[in-house]
C-alpha cells in the first residue's frame, strides 16, 4: 500500500501550483528522483520538453533532499523559470546509462512529453554521466550540456551525432580539463565534430560551474534544438563567458511558487520523541505515551533492557 501511495504521488498532479514530487520505490532496481512539473503542465497545448538532470559525487547518497542543494532543482527553487518537466535522479555510484534510459521512459509513457526535445545536462560525477548516456543514445538526445566532466564510454562517436555544449574551467583541481580534452580528442578521431562546442574557462575552478544550472542561456540554448532538426546542427549563437558565469544569480528572485510534495518529509514531520527523565523506564514512558514497551523497541531499533540515561531522546510515535 506504501509504495502504491508513492507511485500515485507521482502520477496524480494538482495543479494549482508548479509542482516537485520526490519520487521513490517507483521503479524497481532504478533510481529515486525528484520530478518537476511546470504549472501549466496540464493545461498547455504544446507536449513539455523534457530535461534530465545528472547531479555530481557530493549529493550522491540515499537522502534524496541533497539533490535540492545545487543544479536545475534549486535553480527552479531560486526563481529559475523552466519550462520542461524535470527530472532529477539521485544516484550512489557512478551514473549507468541503461537505468536512466529506463527512467526517461517511464516518466515519457506516464507524462505528456515531447520526445523530440530531450535534454541532458550535468557537472563533474554528471558530466560523465551525461556525455556516457549521450554517447550510449545519441538518437533520443535533442542537445545536450557537459560540466566539468569527462567520459568511461568505450566509443564516444555517438557524441558527434548530438548538438553537445562541453564547458571546463583551467583551474579545476577535482576533475582536471585534460578529462574533457580527451573526450573532444576521441571525437575528432571519430570525425566531424561541426556539432560540438568546447569552452575552456581560463582561471575557472571546479565548483564555479554550478552557475551554469543558474544561467536561463543555458535553457535557451538547450530548447533551441529539436531531434526533428533536418541537419541537427548546434546553436552557436550563444556563449557562456566567465564574466556571465560570476553574474548567474543576479536576476534570480530567490523565491518560487512551487508546491513541494515529499511523503517521505511529511512522515519524518510527524515523528514525535520523548525525553528521557531519571527514574524513567520503557514500561513508563510506553504508558504515558499510549503505546507498548515492544512498539517503542521496533521504533527505536533498542532491546527490552536498554539502557536509559536522563536527556535521551525515544521515538514515541
Amino acid at each position: 500500500m506504501k509504495k502504491l501511495i508513492i507511485i500515485l504521488l507521482c502520477l496524480i498532479p494538482l495543479f494549482s501550483k508548479a509542482q516537485l514530487v520526490a519520487c521513490r520505490n517507483v521503479i524497481p532496481d532504478n533510481y529515486d528522483f525528484w520530478l518537476y512539473l511546470p504549472k501549466d503542465y496540464a493545461t498547455a497545448i504544446e507536449k513539455k520538453p523534457v530535461i534530465l538532470f545528472l547531479h555530481g559525487r557530493s549529493l550522491s547518497g540515499d537522502d534524496l533532499s541533497l539533490v535540492r542543494h545545487y543544479g536545475c532543482i534549486n535553480a527552479l527553487l531560486r526563481g529559475r523559470e523552466i519550462d520542461a518537466i524535470v527530472i532529477a535522479p539521485q544516484s550512489k555510484t557512478a551514473w549507468k546509462p541503461e537505468k536512466l534510459m529506463e527512467l526517461y521512459n517511464w516518466v515519457t509513457t506516464n507524462y505528456r512529453s515531447d520526445t523530440n526535445r530531450f535534454y541532458v545536462l550535468g557537472m563533474s560525477m554528471g558530466g560523465f554521466g551525461t556525455l556516457d548516456f549521450v554517447a550510449a543514445y545519441p538518437d533520443k538526445v535533442a542537445a545536450a550540456m557537459s560540466m566539468c566532466g569527462g567520459s568511461t564510454a568505450k566509443s564516444l562517436c555517438g557524441l558527434n551525432d548530438v548538438p553537445l555544449w562541453i564547458i571546463h574551467g583551467t583551474a579545476d583541481q577535482d576533475v582536471p580539463v585534460w578529462r574533457s580534452e580527451r573526450v573532444v580528442d576521441s571525437m575528432c578521431v571519430c570525425g566531424d565534430t561541426s556539432r560540438l562546442i568546447f569552452n575552456k574557462l581560463k582561471s575557472v575552478n571546479h565548483t564555479s560551474l554550478v552557475r551554469v544550472f543558474y544561467l536561463q542561456q543555458t535553457y535557451d540554448w538547450l530548447f533551441s534544438h529539436n531531434l526533428t532538426d533536418s541537419l541537427r546542427l548546434a546553436n552557436k549563437d550563444y556563449t557562456i563567458s566567465r564574466e556571465l558565469l560570476y553574474a548567474a544569480y543576479d536576476d534570480l528572485e530567490n523565491k518560487s511558487d512551487i508546491q513541494i510534495i515529499d511523503l517521505q518529509s511529511y512522515k519524518d514531520s510527524q515523528k514525535q520523541y520523548y525525553v528521557v527523565k531519571k527514574g524513567d523506564t520503557l514500561s513508563s514512558i510506553a504508558v504515558e505515551n499510549n503505546s507498548t514497551v515492544s512498539i517503542l523497541c521496533k521504533l527505536n531499533n533498542i532491546r527490552k533492557d536498554a539502557k536509559l540515561w536522563p536527556g535521551r531522546k525515544i521515538r514515541v510515535k
